[in-house]
């Protein structure tokens, strides 16, 4: 063996030792995996193959676990598993190994995780709490059977802060009552009645269960079926309590994905602000329709559990795909990415509330180059692409315009040379924002997927438009007026766009500042 062959040999040796090792990353090149085409640089995809949900997120010993619906054998969905991935800070993501299989009692479907800090379980072991996964097992056979129990909840233990997991052998820890659509379980500790808290998703509303120890649960309310959207199944809830911004009250919000029946068609996450006593969750209002994302694109998120009091951030994360396409969308390898992660937060307005959403501080690090445009009156178009100096399909805008034209219709456009083209801006007339991928690029995967320009109603009334938009490769995040309004849209174009430009139709605007930010890829 010459000493090429023998270097050779040992970089195998090690790279298949760090694969082997429970806990450790299981894709040591990631730079080329990473490089195919529409393939995102700063939002997480798994390496491979079909992901969807996101489970189990939760925080423990400095880092930042997310588990995702997972299907390790093809590119569309299947039974399936929880795939596993870690990171410091919400940013740099490292693969692991898969984290749950499907056994005799079914696939393994969506859920929560949590720390069991005073280890009311009895699972820990060494005085250290164990993290518990909670989980739906979906029964393939019972549904082709037609029976209505094929859903039920398990339980899962690691004590090795996540690197390896054992399900309970006592599993199912919930039963199902005879309900076909009987799953999602989100958990938390409710500290005022010591106990833990389970909602979960019944078909067409929300049941809320109790447990001293996570094992043994009781039921304790419905909640939903005359509040809301039921164009389609709710999925996927998550209680939580928030202070009320500038102001010393909490309330409490309920997270509720549904499909289909989103506000632009599909796949959507609405959500109820209202109060809990342990018991009951009781919404201020039943008549209107919140929606968390007025995209086509972020479905069935969550928030991450055990964010340190210090800290003190609501932190969400949603899958960046919709049922209508998922499928179907033209990329080879893999299927799917999370959205970036986003701070929640409550805000009072018009004598309601409402949940507003920021990217993470944390994004910012990812910052390469900043370039500057001058205040300008915008009539037109207005070719940015040469002042910007770098390209559009990985970056980071943060714009305010002045609206003094009440017919204006104004925006941001992305093109390349094969003539795609997106935009997305705000039409003074209908006050609507929208975004338009109708010319973007690859449609015809889907009759859905380009079909129409979605809109979502201005809340505000100021002439100030403040907007912070993320670009990455085949997405956009869209956020409004202080995070207010929110649209996700993935698209795909049949080259990564290379032009931008500001525009205003039927009147002008005032450019009162632009800051651009090239973004580096958190893979390479």
């Amino acid at each position: 063996m010459n000493s090429f062959d023998l270097r050779i040999f040992l970089l195998i040796a090690i790279l298949s030792c760090i694969q082997c090792k429970p806990g450790s990353p299981v894709e040591p090149v990631i730079s080329t995996v990473y490089s195919d085409s529409h393939r995102p640089q700063f939002h997480f995809s798994p390496p491979e193959k079909w992901m969807n949900d996101p489970n189990g997120m939760v925080f423990y010993n400095g880092a930042y676990h997310l588990f995702y619906q997972y299907y390790p054998d093809s590119t569309v969905w299947g039974p399936m598993h929880w795939g596993h991935a870690v990171s410091k800070d919400l940013v740099h993501w490292d693969h692991l190994p898969v984290a749950l299989f499907p056994d005799s009692l079914g696939y393994i479907f969506s859920g929560s995780a949590v720390v069991d800090w005073k280890n009311t379980s009895g699972l820990g072991k060494d005085n250290h709490p164990p993290l518990i996964a909670i989980y739906t097992y979906h029964d393939p056979v019972g549904e082709k059977a037609g029976r209505n129990d094929y859903q039920t909840q398990g339980l899962a233990v690691s004590t090795d802060e996540g690197k390896t997991w054992t399900k309970y052998p006592l599993n199912p820890v919930l039963k199902n009552p005879g309900i076909k659509d009987f799953r999602d379980p989100k958990v938390f500790w409710y500290d005022p009645g010591k106990k833990w808290i389970m909602t979960l998703a019944v078909h067409d509303h929300i049941s809320l269960y109790s447990s001293p120890d996570l094992l043994h649960w009781t039921f304790e309310s419905d909640f939903g079926k005359e509040h809301g959207s039921h164009a389609g199944v709710w999925e996927c809830p998550d209680l939580f309590q928030m202070k009320v911004e500038g102001d010393t009250i909490s309330k409490w919000v309920l997270l509720l994905s549904i499909n289909p029946g989103g506000p632009n068609g599909g796949s959507a996450t609405q959500y109820f602000v209202g109060s809990f006593d342990g018991k009951n969750f009781v919404a201020d209002s039943n008549t209107q329709t919140k929606w968390l994302d007025q995209g086509r694109d972020n479905y069935a998120g969550v928030t991450w559990s055990d964010i340190p009091a210090v800290d003190g951030r609501r932190i969400f994360l949603g899958w960046m795909s919709n049922w209508l396409y998922g499928m179907k969308v033209p990329t080879e390898k893999w299927r799917s990415a999370m959205t970036i992660p986003r701070e929640l937060k409550l805000h009072r307005e018009h004598e309601d509330y409402y949940v507003h959403s920021f990217p993470v501080k944390e994004l910012e690090q990812l910052r390469k180059k900043e370039i500057s445009i001058d205040s300008q009156i915008i009539s037109g178009e207005v070719d940015l692409t040469l002042q910007i100096e770098f390209p559009p399909s990985q970056m980071e805008a943060v714009i305010e315009i002045i609206r003094s034209d009440q017919t204006a219709d104004f925006g941001i456009e992305l093109s390349n040379a094969r003539g795609d083209k997106y935009r997305i801006g705000y039409n003074s007339v209908t006050n609507e924002y929208y975004s338009d991928r109708t010319k973007s690029g690859k449609l015809d995967f889907s009759n859905e997927f380009g079909s129409k320009i979605v809109t979502a109603p201005r809340l505000s009334e100021a002439p100030i438009h403040t907007w912070h938009i993320l670009f990455d490769k085949a997405s956009v995040e869209f956020f409004a007026d202080d995070g207010n309004v929110v649209f996700t849209e993935i698209f795909f174009p049949h080259e990564d766009f290379t032009t931008m430009k500001l525009y205003s139709s039927n009147g002008t605007v005032a450019l009162n500042k632009a800051k651009f930010f090239s973004l580096n890829s958190i893979w390479k």
